[in-house]
């Protein structure tokens, strides 16, 4: 049981030699910094984009000394479309192409329906659920010339029921099915269209959204009794984005270890 409670951080094997990948929301500590930091170490050049400049300058700058891949970035809220314009042109010009986007901005909470503001259920849904629905259809044109990947991150309240999460969970629901849709419109041209639907996957930003209640519950419930390393989430990612998964769109893989 020790390897699954203290697991070794992967080797990296070139999965992805040569290749341009965007992600967005991809600093901080959370999955999206752990998403870049393994497509560098699998040989890829990555784009990566956040809303906050101070943090996007700084992953940046630590992904820059791993002395890999290019890296590359820009501010972008994935609620806004011309800054989404703005950020496919500003990587192909810095790549010429692309071949993954990978779709990781969301935001969460906790609240009871019934204390729930408009503006705190539309702001989730804004982010979570729009702001997956403008990136891929920002990245589909980006991704014909290269028969891309996307990858969605999703999460498994979209099929769970969880007190305090009828929002995100909403949104995560939607972004499966938009998973599933998509892939089905875009098969012809080569692109697949996957998602990953973590559990719990631990990084500071979850103490600032939740309760140290809900987070010791949630742990509990997990076969290994914790929650993922944000790179173990990552390399579910990295599968979904390369040749491994050549037979796999529109698929949703649970990256959960709770008892059934």
């Amino acid at each position: 049981m020790n390897n699954l409670m203290n697991p070794e951080y992967p080797i990296g094997r070139n999965l992805f030699k040569d290749q341009n990948i965007l992600i967005t929301a991809a600093a901080g500590s959370g999955i999206g910094f752990s998403t870049a930091k393994r497509f560098l170490e699998e040989g890829a050049n990555i784009f990566i984009s956040d809303v906050h400049q101070g943090r996007l300058d700084e992953a940046i700058e630590s992904l820059q000394k791993m002395n890999m891949g290019e890296v590359k970035g820009c501010l972008c809220n994935v609620t806004n479309d011309k800054e989404i314009e703005a950020m496919f042109k500003e990587a192909i010009a810095c790549y010429s192409s692309l071949n993954g986007v990978i779709n990781n901005a969301g935001l969460g909470g906790e609240s009871l329906l019934e204390n729930m503001t408009n503006d705190a259920w539309d702001l989730v849904m804004d982010v979570t659920l729009n702001g997956a629905m403008k990136i891929m259809r920002a990245a589909i044109p980006a991704l014909k010339d290269t028969q891309g990947v996307i990858v969605n991150n999703a999460s498994v309240l979209g099929w769970r029921a969880q007190a305090g999460q009828s929002h995100y969970a909403a949104a995560k629901a939607g972004v499966m099915a938009l998973t599933r849709c998509v892939a089905l419109e875009t098969v012809d041209h080569g692109i697949r269209i996957n998602a990953v639907a973590p559990s719990l996957a631990m990084n500071p930003h979850l103490s600032k959204t939740n309760s140290d209640e809900l987070i010791a519950e949630l742990e509990s419930k997990e076969t290994f009794g914790r929650g993922a390393e944000p790179w173990e989430i990552a390399n579910i990612i990295l599968f979904l984005a390369s040749d491994l998964s050549s037979y796999m769109t529109g698929e949703v893989i649970s990256a959960s270890s709770q008892r059934a």
